[in-house]
């Protein structure tokens, strides 16, 4: 059994298209073309981009896309390991919380002071004709 980029080099001269050609046919770029020919996917960016790739080459040189990536996945016998999530500590979740609940207190007394001061009785503020104490002096004269 072939290499995939030797059968993929194979059917791309059967169909008589140069490097370039299957570069500007799948916006790959030319080195990237010429890593997968040579089987040098080690030097491409990463799996996802190489499936990516061979997808797009196989399309452009029209071969079916499964037998493409079926063959790479054969020749590569890359173990598939899943990693595992990163539990975060406990704690920080924990002062997180008790920050949220520090700024919901501290805007509450916020809302409380701005409350109070709105709605403070003014008797003190108004002119002597309106205050309550003025009345009586008014109603002697």
């Amino acid at each position: 059994m072939t290499s995939v980029g030797e059968h993929l080099r194979k059917l791309r001269e059967e169909k008589r298209m140069s490097l370039a050609e299957v570069s500007r046919a799948t916006r790959v770029p030319l080195a990237s073309v010429e890593r997968i020919e040579a089987d040098r996917f080690d030097e491409l960016p990463g799996e996802v981009f190489v499936r990516g790739f061979l997808r797009a080459y196989a399309k452009a040189i029209e071969v079916p896309v499964d037998d493409v990536l079926a063959r790479y996945t054969a020749s590569r016998r890359v173990a598939w390991v899943t990693p595992l999530p990163i539990t975060s500590p406990v704690r920080p979740a924990r002062s997180r919380r008790f920050g949220v609940a520090i700024a919901f207190v501290l805007l509450l007394i916020l809302f409380t002071l701005a409350l109070s001061i709105v709605l403070r009785p003014r008797g003190d503020d108004m002119p002597q004709e309106l205050s309550a104490r003025a009345l009586p002096a008014l109603d002697a004269s």
